[in-house]
């Protein structure tokens, strides 16, 4: 079977608008999290939010583009482009880049433009690009149409998982011939009153400050906050990449996928388990060869816990470190499973341990080798947590280039 090469990597997060301003601060150890400002609620309390500001979106599409496009698929386009600048393909590849795929995962959509519609009135006209815009395939078009890739395209939406697995089936792809290049990762624009209402009834929002509002595995955790961005991976069968002499940021050797078929919204150890065991099968190696887990730690009581007794549950007394860069992103929903790839691509590459803010006090249920400040380590193998509703568990393992 053929690998698989991460060489270009771009992104738009609440802590830059760019993949190497996200990383510098994700590895400093700085938050994006703030107060929310593009959804106020009138006399009710602001949530905490990851926003995205700033974005020049005409460096990424045209005045008539931007008229149909939602801000998923903006930021979508802008993490593709950086991602692909970074890759070198520009450069003398224009064949292999017709026969690209693009894989985009997202778990809302368009929905920020739904909503907006929908708050019209009986007697407005509604926009008659409405239903196009919103589709999740609707960022894979616009990176397609952006970049010339005539290729496999596909959007994925598959819950908070979305990011994680779009990687994970391209991957898949490449290392069973059916393509050469692959871009893909996940998009998200969530900031919206439909979105900030329905996870605050379910319970799954922080009531808390922003400065410590996400505090994974602590245990006055209280839920998760809502935040938008989008990461692009460029993954490339290894053989052209070394051809080319393409910078290569890590090596993709695993992914998981599976349904724990319990329940809709409620996490499963167990269900979780399997997906790290699975990971670790398709990658062939052990529990005791991975030397750092990316955690989805999204700073819910029920997922954090069942997630701290997964990763006991297969990794025992090794003891491996664990974070959650969520702690300063927020949780973009599908984009995070990418850019945690990316970020865990990166701390391979560097050493280092990017840091879990804001968490003082581990809750004594989550018996794991939290990470909670930046901390230099030889690493050589990573695992990827992404779980999401549906009974979605998904894992990718990624090795140093």
């Amino acid at each position: 079977m053929k690998r698989i090469a991460i060489t270009g990597i771009g992104a738009v997060t609440p802590l830059d608008n760019s993949f190497t301003g996200s990383w510098n601060s994700i590895k400093s150890g700085i938050s994006g999290i703030r107060h929310s400002t593009k959804v106020l609620f009138r006399n009710e309390k602001t949530y905490p939010a990851g926003e995205i500001n700033n974005l020049q979106t005409g460096r990424y599409l045209t005045a008539k583009e931007l008229n149909y496009a939602d801000l998923f698929s903006i930021y979508a386009v802008a993490a593709a482009l950086e991602a692909f600048e970074s890759s070198g393909l520009a450069k003398g590849c224009r064949n292999e880049l017709e026969r690209a795929g693009i894989i985009v995962g997202s778990s809302r959509g368009g929905i920020t433009t739904l909503e907006r519609e929908c708050r019209k009135g009986s007697a407005t006209r509604l926009s008659p690009h409405l239903m196009p815009v919103t589709t999740v395939n609707a960022a894979a078009f616009h990176i397609a149409a952006s970049l010339g890739l005539g290729g496999h395209c596909l959007g994925i939406s598959n819950a908070c998982s979305s990011g994680t697995n779009a990687i994970g089936e391209a991957f898949r792809m490449i290392r069973s011939g059916l393509a050469s290049i692959v871009i893909a990762g996940g998009s998200e624009a969530p900031l919206c009153r439909l979105c900030f209402k329905g996870y605050a009834s379910a319970g799954a929002l922080s009531d808390s400050p922003p400065d410590c509002a996400s505090r994974p595995f602590d245990r006055d955790r209280d839920g998760f906050v809502l935040a938008e961005g989008a990461c692009m991976l460029v993954l490339e069968e290894m053989q052209l990449a070394l051809a080319r002499q393409a910078e290569i940021y890590g090596e993709i050797i695993g992914y998981a996928n599976i349904c724990d078929a319990l329940h809709l919204t409620k996490p499963s150890a167990a269900g979780e388990i399997r997906a790290i065991e699975g990971v670790l099968a398709d990658a062939g190696i052990s529990a005791g060869d991975v030397d750092y887990i990316n955690a989805h730690g999204t700073s819910t009581p029920l997922g954090d816990k069942a997630e701290a007794c997964a990763i006991s549950g297969v990794f025992g007394n090794y003891r491996v470190p664990v974070s959650s860069i969520k702690s300063m992103t927020g949780h973009m929903l599908a984009a995070s499973g990418a850019f945690e790839v990316a970020c865990s691509a990166m701390s391979l590459r560097e050493g280092c341990i990017p840091p879990t803010i804001n968490t003082c006090h581990v809750d004594p249920e989550c018996g794991i080798n939290l990470v909670t400040a930046p901390t230099p380590a030889t690493i050589e193998t990573a695992i990827i947590n992404s779980f999401g509703f549906g009974g979605v568990n998904s894992a990718v393992a990624i090795k140093k280039a």
